[in-house]
């Protein structure tokens, strides 16, 4: 199979990209960078951006799926510098596969398209749509997302959104550097009671679930259906990022500061930033600190189901793994709290399925 990867050069792009290569199919790539790392591997380089659409055309010709993974990404920043990659740069991805005949595109969503601000306990598919959008992220992913599942048509393009959350491993430019670079500069704080259980995914099972989608639709499953991918098990978050520090040697967290003291200075912050003009981000906005303090998980049954999902690389082997690319020599290990969270996390799923939220997908 001929297959195009959007932002192929990239962390979870590249995972997919070797997978594809692994199967012995035909990949490109298309982004605004060189990569003769991966033209060495014989996949071919488009170079353009995605706000092009002739760009965007050009690259999707001849192909018969397009994985969409590019995206504007980070916490802060102004509505048109996440508007114009992620939703039109969407929309000409899908006007470009309409018109070029790809039979399936497989879109990179976020669980942040349901962000409300509240905590979300074992939600799934049903759970519609976020509101009181504190990040241009999510707003925008939950506009390009929505776009891709409208577009799609079982006899013409057929499309899927996933939705992988917080992914980590090898070869991570964000989520773990960044915990690493603020806990050697003492800067951590644990938001809230540190006691929030929060879902991860192994960059590894991310990208198998990519490919499992694509199979799926050639199949005709999960046509235009978006799915949650995670661990399949939340973590208690201060403790797994306490884990990896220890495993690293580096200090770990102990300080508090209460949600709404940080939310307050998330707002202060903020407010500065825009009315001088900084770059950069804030130290704290008042997405993450709702995002560090609260529960936010969900439930994976529904790709298990259609896609046949299970991750694969366990969050033990993979702490393990990054450890050791870290360069981790010594291991200090705190006394768990992951026993019993499973009763917890039972009993929250159970109230989960109780509410019956709107649903906001097209239905099939």
């Amino acid at each position: 199979m001929n297959v195009l990867v959007t932002g192929g050069g990239g962390f979870l792009g590249g995972y997919i990209v070797t997978g594809l290569l692994e199967r012995g199919w035909e990949v490109a790539v298309f982004g605004r960078s060189a990569r003769p790392d991966l033209e060495k591997k014989g996949v071919r380089i488009f170079r353009g951006d995605l706000s092009d659409p002739e760009q965007v055309l050009e690259a999707c010709k001849g192909f018969e799926a397009v994985f969409h993974v590019a995206a504007q990404t980070g916490v802060w920043g102004g509505w048109e510098s996440f508007y114009r990659p992620n939703v039109d740069g969407t929309q000409n991805v899908i006007n470009a596969c309409r018109e070029q005949g790809v039979r399936n595109l497989v879109y990179t969503s976020t669980p942040s398209v349901v962000f409300t601000g509240e905590a979300l306990r074992a939600a799934d598919e049903t759970q519609p749509y976020g509101d009181n959008w504190l990040c241009n992220y999510a707003h925008t992913k939950s506009i390009a997302e929505h776009e891709v599942l409208e577009a799609d048509d079982p006899d013409g393009l057929r499309t899927v959104a996933l939705r992988p959350h917080l992914i980590w491993g090898v070869g991570d430019p964000h989520l773990v550097p960044r915990i690493i670079e603020q806990a050697k500069k003492g800067r951590l704080r644990i938001v809230g009671d540190g006691d929030n259980l929060v879902d991860i995914t192994h960059v590894a099972n991310a990208a198998s679930a990519h490919l499992l989608a694509l199979d799926a639709l050639e199949r005709g499953v999960g046509s235009g259906k978006a799915y949650f991918i995670s661990q399949g098990e939340p973590v208690r978050l201060w403790d797994w990022i306490n884990d990896l520090l220890g495993r690293l040697g580096i200090p770990q967290v102990d300080n508090k500061i209460s949600l709404n003291k940080a939310y307050a200075a998330g707002a202060v912050l903020e407010g500065i930033w825009k009315v001088l003009h900084l770059k950069g981000e804030p130290p704290i906005t008042r997405f993450v600190a709702v995002e560090l303090a609260k529960d936010h998980y969900f439930n994976i049954e529904a790709a298990r189901r259609d896609l046949g999902y299970e991750p694969t690389v366990s969050t033990e082997a993979g702490l393990v793994e990054l450890v050791a690319h870290l360069g981790g020599k010594k291991v200090i290990r705190r006394k768990s709290k992951v026993k019993g969270q499973k009763s917890k996390v039972r009993s929250q799923k159970a109230k989960g399925r109780s509410r019956k939220p709107r649903n906001t997908r097209k239905e099939k």
